[in-house]
């Protein structure tokens, strides 16, 4: 009797053992079949819940095998709201990823010489971004200090998770760039002819916006402000391209030229009023600390390069080298 008991008890034990295994095997191997890169767990959102969804989307066989296996570890299966990639997962990794809240990671660009309103255009459209900046003022949230927005954006990449807001975004690259200005300011050359760290911003954006080579830029900013020291007019085109606005169809017209707008810089004197496009650290620093050179003018040669001259009469040979004979 007593033999049978311990046949019995073995027997029970080895089907224990081999019916646990077949499930561990089974919750940690059998791929997650999800149509989509991406999940959002809601606020609240159990696993029963979100198994049954996977199943009926066929992404899994069978939940049964996770419930009982989730009876001896039901901490495993808690959900933390957010939205995860949980693509080349199985299933139990995924629930692993989404139970330890291992998000997403979402990236947002904001790219040198990139106006304002390009970047609001491309915060539209970003993956799980909550576009919320129709709905505030921008000047009094933000606090650009003066009422318009372009030039306070710090280019970069910023990374976010999958539910933030766009104007966080906003926000870290306004606050990243007004530190910026700020120690950039402290280190400009003694005697240039700009009055506050705003000025340097608004020059630092034309520099952006003309320097298609980054080792160029001190040099370009030495133009301007030789230019500004003689008193002479900056007469660059990406200023008149900015005020042009959506008139501006590619093409430069000499009637835009004579056109007096506020961004004309063949019309008014000094600096246009505000910047016209998010400047880089580089294009920063060479506002505050131009090259010591005697050239007021330059020209693309249609390679990325200038050729800078120091007079008048040079300049236009330039001009008929790499622009009109062309």
């Amino acid at each position: 009797m007593i033999r049978y008991l311990l046949v019995a008890i073995v027997l029970v034990t080895s089907i224990t053992i081999y019916s646990g295994y077949i499930l561990f095997d089974k919750v940690h191997s059998e791929p997650l079949s999800l149509d989509k890169q991406y999940v959002q767990i809601e606020t609240g959102q159990t696993f029963n819940r979100l198994c049954a969804k996977w199943q009926a989307e066929q992404a899994l066989s069978s939940c049964w095998p996770y419930k009982i296996y989730s009876k001896f570890y039901p901490n495993r299966f808690t959900l933390k709201a957010g939205v995860y990639d949980l693509s080349s997962q199985t299933v139990m990794s995924a629930i692993i990823r989404i139970n330890r809240g291992i998000k997403a990671d979402f990236t947002f660009t904001i790219i040198e010489g990139e106006s304002y309103s390009a970047i609001i255009e491309k915060l539209q459209g970003s993956d799980f971004l909550i576009f919320d900046i129709p709905n505030m003022d921008v000047n009094s949230h933000f606090q650009f200090g003066n009422a318009h927005p372009e030039g306070w954006l710090f280019p970069e990449t910023y990374h976010y998770e999958g539910g933030t807001n766009a104007s966080a975004l906003i926000s870290r690259a306004h606050s990243k760039m007004k530190r910026l200005l700020d120690d950039v300011w402290t280190k400009r050359a003694p005697e240039i002819p700009l009055k506050n760290k705003y000025e340097a911003l608004i020059l630092a954006s034309i520099i952006e916006k003309e320097s298609g080579k980054a080792a160029e830029r001190a040099t370009i900013s030495s133009v301007f402000h030789n230019r500004l020291n003689k008193g002479m007019r900056l007469q660059t085109d990406p200023t008149v391209i900015y005020g042009l606005g959506e008139r501006y169809q590619g093409d430069i017209k000499r009637v835009h030229l004579k056109e007096h707008t506020p961004y004309n810089t063949y019309r008014i004197d000094g600096l246009p009023p505000t910047p016209i496009a998010m400047p880089s650290k580089d294009a920063l620093l060479a506002a505050v600390k131009p090259k010591v050179t005697d050239y007021f003018y330059f020209v693309s040669k249609g390679n990325g390069e200038h050729h800078f001259s120091k007079s008048l009469q040079e300049h236009n040979r330039a001009v008929r080298k790499y622009i009109l004979n062309k």
